[in-house]
């Protein structure tokens, strides 16, 4: 898989290259926004490595760009303690983010648990193919679509297994923590917000209700429910 790390720290980018190598990924890094925009979008690359504060313009605004024409994995660095980039992060369509400094075998498993739920889930779907649907909202489980009322809906590779992990579930409650070991592939940290920001993000795009009912229901202190009606 090809990596394309964006962070004008050019001793960490070093350092992540010849981890990842290892691992047996392919990294290439850019060190300014432009070039870093200009690659990303290129369709070279399969996962993106993008750090928050770049050199005269904020990694959030790039992402943002990015979000406009492709739905690549993006993994966001963000500084430890700074919860309201992760959480715009996260609304801008990010997959998941790590917090600096890490160990770069949490950056790896971060990688991994995102390449498999789209890579792994994509080819178990492409062997049975089939679709759900929940009164506006359609799943195509072969291509990994959205349509709601026939439209297609741009969604990150999270946010449609976040979908679907409700809708095969549709009328129960599902654990957030249950929701994160599927979605994210791993366990929820304390004070971690991503699950209900993909959530937020899912009602944004698909809309908040249907047939003036709640789409997706929040169950206080346990998780979430999707409303069929």
């Amino acid at each position: 898989m090809q990596i394309l790390i964006i962070d004008d720290d050019t001793e960490l980018c070093d350092l992540l290259t010849e981890y990842l190598e290892q691992e047996d990924f392919t990294v290439s890094a850019c060190h300014t926004a432009q070039e870093g925009l200009t690659a990303a979008l290129s369709g070279n690359y399969a996962f993106l490595i993008l750090d928050v504060m770049l050199p005269g313009y904020n990694g959030i605004d790039l992402l943002r760009q990015i979000r406009q024409s492709s739905a690549v994995p993006v993994l966001m660095l963000t500084a430890r303690g700074d919860e309201v980039d992760r959480i715009v992060g996260l609304e801008m369509g990010a997959d998941d983010y790590l917090p600096k400094p890490f160990n770069p075998r949490e950056l790896v498993a971060r990688i991994r648990a995102i390449q498999r739920r789209g890579e792994s889930g994509f080819a178990t779907w492409r062997t049975a193919p089939g679709k759900l649907t929940a009164d506006d909202i359609l799943l195509d489980l072969g291509t990994r679509t959205v349509f709601r009322n026939n439209a297609e809906i741009p969604l990150t590779a999270m946010e449609f297994t976040l979908l679907h992990a409700l809708i095969k579930q549709i009328g129960a409650v599902v654990k957030r923590d249950d929701l994160a070991q599927e979605v994210l592939g791993r366990k929820l940290e304390m004070f971690d917000r991503s699950i209900d920001v993909h959530i937020s993000s899912l009602r944004k795009k698909l809309g908040h209700n249907v047939n003036g009912i709640e789409r997706i229901k929040t169950v206080r202190s346990v998780g979430y429910m999707y409303i069929c009606t």
